[in-house]
């Protein structure tokens, strides 16, 4: 799968045809569907994920977890981050998933496309119904949807009755889409809850967040399963404990690093429990350990950027990019310090709808200096002096830089203390995409 692949080839001629972004609205992919014969209308059990942060970390972990029990499923998220195949995996047996081949996604971008027909449309609502054809056409024993942005005018919030809706935490992003406040962007993300079918909702750190979400499940109708009231999860000795009204689970760790995967863990387990598939123990446990999800805290383990970094130096990728993101990596940060203390860098890039100086704010008294970079994968990258003058807003050591590998070379070259320091590459999607995709570590 590469750039010049079949699939990319159609999905480019989309992006020249059709504007970019977003334009929240259900009517026009309704349109589309309707022309495909409503694919939507013929899924598998499915769960629907919304939420401003964790939500492909959630899908990760309820997709490790149900094919650990031997079900077929099948899972949309999105962005990508090397290749657009990455949006679409495939159940190919009991247990076991792939990423759509090229062909196959070529042929559904294609058949979306003409039944378009050149009408107004954005290119994320043709690709949400190339997700609504491969998902019906494929058998599977459930699905997982992953929202694009916000929820209630997100073109995949066109499934009358899914399995479960999930809303992982909400903070502030996409304000210009979804309004300025908490509240109103709970609000957005609330609108995939549906009457009748059961929500499960993760840790909120906003208390209004949470007061809005119930208020709507309460007017709709729909069966509420909420962290810290109806589930709860915590470290206990080296272990992740689970507790709901159906009894308590004691689990390894979450293979993803951090204390925000216990709850995200947490999360997928409850929504299985509501689903119509509730998992064996057994199968959680075994999800714990087998779950995978690039960009996302992830350690660069080899690659051209290890052979140019001081030796022993760690480097970690994480495509987080708001301030409840910060806050979580940040925490994960601090632990790996409790256990080995290394200097840290951050190597940063951002695109203009974020909010840089509530990021970078998590890291002041953590990283020894940040070294902003250009997104070069988008054209809203923010201009790194104008990055770094915001790191320094929040308290930070910074100046900018010209590449991932230029910053690196610059400490390597100035730093020949024990222990070797820590990089953190982070900001934005697309620069960790871009990382990934120069070391060879496209998502498979």
């Amino acid at each position: 799968m590469t750039t010049t692949s079949r699939a990319t080839a159609e999905i480019e001629t989309l992006l020249g045809r059709h504007p970019k972004g977003f334009d929240l609205s259900l009517e026009r992919v309704l349109r589309l569907l309707a022309e495909l014969g409503d694919p939507h209308l013929d899924l598998p059990p499915t769960i629907h994920v919304a939420g401003t942060n964790g939500k492909g970390s959630v899908t990760a972990f309820i997709r490790a977890i149900l094919e650990a029990d031997g079900r077929a499923v099948h899972s949309h998220t999105s962005p990508h981050l090397v290749n657009w195949h990455e949006r679409y995996r495939l159940a190919s047996a009991p247990g076991k998933s792939r990423l759509v081949d090229d062909e196959t996604l070529a042929e559904a971008v294609a058949r979306a496309a003409k039944a378009n027909a050149d009408q107004p449309i954005t290119v994320f609502e043709i690709l949400t119904a190339v997700t609504f054809i491969l998902f019906s056409e494929h058998p599977a024993d459930m699905a997982i949807v992953e929202v694009g942005l916000g929820g209630r005018f997100d073109a995949t919030n066109v499934m009358p009755k899914p399995a479960v809706s999930v809303i992982t935490p909400i903070s502030l992003d996409h304000q210009s889409f979804l309004g300025d406040r908490v509240e109103l962007i709970a609000a957005e993300k609330g609108g995939i809850i549906k009457p009748g079918v059961p929500v499960v909702l993760g840790q909120q750190p906003e208390e209004v967040a949470l007061e809005v979400l119930t208020s709507i499940a309460d007017r709709v109708g729909a069966p509420l399963c909420v962290y810290g009231q109806d589930f709860f999860a915590y470290e206990e000795h080296g272990r992740m404990v689970y507790q709901d009204d159906h009894g308590l689970l004691d689990l390894p760790l979450p293979r993803l690093p951090g204390r925000h995967q216990i709850v995200n863990a947490a999360t997928a387990i409850a929504a299985l429990r509501q689903g119509p598939m509730p998992p064996s123990d057994a199968a959680v446990e075994k999800g714990m350990a087998s779950v995978e999800w690039f960009g996302r805290m992830q350690r660069i383990t080899t690659g051209p950027l290890l052979d140019i970094a001081v030796e022993g130096a760690e480097i970690w990728i994480d495509g987080g990019h708001n301030p409840g993101a910060g806050v979580a990596i940040a925490e994960t940060l601090a632990d790996m310090e409790e256990r080995v203390q290394r200097p840290l860098f951050l190597i940063a890039g951002m695109i203009n709808t974020k909010e840089p100086v509530g990021f970078f704010s998590a890291f002041a008294g953590m990283a020894r200096r940040v070294f902003t970079v250009p997104v070069n994968m988008s054209e809203a990258g923010i201009n790194p002096d104008e990055l770094a003058d915001a790191a320094i807003e929040a308290g930070l050591d910074a100046e900018p830089s010209n590449s991932v590998e230029e910053a690196i070379r610059l400490v390597s070259a100035n730093w020949q203390m024990v222990p070797a320091p820590r990089f953190l590459i982070c900001g934005s999607l697309y620069l960790v995409g871009e990382v990934l995709g120069r070391n060879g570590l496209a998502p498979q």
